[in-house]
């Protein structure tokens, strides 16, 4: 089949995104005049798809479309709107713990008979249906990111989550607060999937570990913020404001969200942002031309739920976040039982594990970007080994306050950096921009099964060895054990990265 064969087949639809795309091109404007022209310019086109973007001719760039001078390496405009749906995108996640953290504060007034008698069992079920339905959630709307888009999704589960945190602070009843905390886990899954989507479209791979990094604070300050902010409205107002102002914080951020963010760089008249870094396209398929993998189809859904790597970081990540949660939830309870200490030590030997979260994020991105030219398996590989062995000798460290908190802050380190990359940066790679949604979906859909193990451990554990004997040992061994299973996954991945469009010969 020759070039000329291969323009034919190319489907209307593309024909008319080049017609479009040239239009505005003082040079090419009336070439598009005749179906000829169009052939034409569609050959050419397909040409340059082959040879990666780096190859457009000087003067084609959207930066500079008339004096023909080679475009700047960075453009104001451009970069004013990277970082303008940085920010707005790490606000909207952030705002998120607004309404999701409300619940866990309030729960201590929940509890008094004179409120709603709720007891730690119906507590329980309550924060199990909110994690069995935000799993579920996952994988329903990282499909409807790449579809829709995030801003329509983003926008629709927001505003869903403030309805719901209204309601819930107006409840007064066990089972009512039940089933509107379960849709509130719906509500909370819109957020990650659809948001690292948008972040793809606008920081290309080269520099997405170190952003990615960055970016993914937001899940710890913001759930600082969610917890003192619910905390002092509980306090000065009464229980039903720990959801109230929460949910008006939320609101304030939606308006913002509405204003501000922009799905694409093509919303805004921008190039893609390969283009602007002469980058090669990414691409699901390594025999595809990036115009056949069309932006918001459920063709490229079906290509991401058949890439064999994304469900690869999907069991990964399932065997990490059981270690994530146990800590998160349960070190408190850990180190209290070990050293003897009060509910205020405990909690601050237990918080080193989330301070160290986002240091070891930000160190994971950097090291990938720089020292593994955007190679996200290596480090993965030697934090997952690194951490099997620290969580299997954890028991053994001495009984101190220093050993134990300096041992809580090197899990954190180590986690978060296979957490964040797997979980944001590796799915963007290897989802590409036009399927992230739903790549993010799926492996943070097994990670939030693997969220449930870890949370519920202790208890499992306690039946399977039975009452009185120490529980901490087999759980240790067991993370270990998972975590290890994961490095071995994939360490034959080290030098994996996502195939790009292409190269003409």
């Amino acid at each position: 089949m020759g070039e000329q064969d291969v323009v034919v087949d190319l489907p209307r639809r593309v024909n008319l995104k080049v017609a479009r795309r040239f239009q505005s091109h003082p040079v090419f404007a009336k070439m598009i005049d005749s179906p000829d022209a169009l052939r034409t310019v569609s050959s050419g086109v397909e040409q340059v798809y082959r040879a990666g973007p780096a190859e457009f001719p000087q003067g084609m760039n959207d930066h500079n479309t008339t004096s023909g001078e080679p475009p700047p390496t960075r453009d104001r405009r451009y970069e004013y709107w990277r970082w303008r749906i940085f920010s707005v995108t790490w606000l909207a996640y952030a705002g998120f713990y607004l309404t999701r953290k409300a619940f866990s504060v309030a729960k201590n007034e929940l509890k008094k008979p004179e409120v709603m008698g709720m007891t730690k069992a119906d507590m329980s079920w309550i924060d199990g249906a909110n994690s069995v339905a935000y799993a579920v959630g996952q994988f329903f709307w990282g499909p409807l990111g790449d579809k829709f888009g995030p801003r329509v999704i983003v926008l629709v589960g927001m505003l869903a989550s403030v309805t719901t945190a209204l309601a819930m602070g107006s409840s007064s009843t066990v089972l009512w607060m039940g089933v509107l905390f379960a849709i509130q886990g719906l509500c909370q899954s819109s957020g990650w999937a659809p948001l690292t989507k948008n972040m793809g479209e606008f920081f290309s791979r080269r520099e997405r570990g170190s952003v990615m990094g960055f970016w993914c604070t937001n899940y710890a300050l913001g759930g600082f913020v969610a917890t003192t902010l619910a905390a002092w409205a509980a306090q000065k107002f009464g229980w039903r404001y720990a959801f109230f102002v929460p949910a008006g914080g939320l609101f304030g951020i939606w308006i913002l969200f509405l204003l501000f963010q922009r799905n694409r760089p093509e919303d805004v008249g921008l190039p893609p942002i390969e283009q602007y870094h002469g980058e090669a396209a990414e691409v699901l398929d390594p025999n595809a031309l990036p115009a056949l993998e069309s932006e918001g189809s459920w063709q490229i859904v079906v290509e991401v739920m058949r890439n064999k790597m994304v469900w690869l970081l999907a069991g990964v990540y399932f065997l990490i976040k059981p270690t994530r949660y146990l800590m998160l939830f349960w070190s408190p309870v850990y180190i209290n039982e070990l050293l003897g200490t009060g509910t205020a030590t405990s909690g601050f030997l237990g918080s080193l594990f989330d301070l160290a979260g986002p240091i070891g994020s930000l160190t994971g991105g950097l090291i990938s970007d720089r020292l593994f030219r955007s190679k996200r398996m290596p480090v993965c590989v030697v934090a997952l080994f690194a951490l099997a062995v620290l969580m299997v000798t954890f028991r053994f460290l001495p009984p101190t306050r220093v050993a134990v908190g300096a041992g809580m802050f090197a899990i954190g380190f180590l986690i978060f950096m296979p957490d964040t990359l797997i979980s944001g940066v590796a799915a963007l790679d290897f989802g590409t921009k036009k399927g992230a949604s739903t790549a993010s979906g799926i492996i943070n859909g097994f990670g939030s099964v693997g969220q449930i193990i870890g949370v519920t451990l202790p208890g499992w554990a306690n039946k399977l060895v039975g009452p009185g004997h120490d529980i901490w040992n087999p759980i240790f061994l067991w993370l270990g054990v998972a975590l290890a299973l994961g490095g071995l996954l994939l360490a034959p991945q080290w030098n994996r990265l996502p195939p790009t469009a292409p190269v003409k010969s």
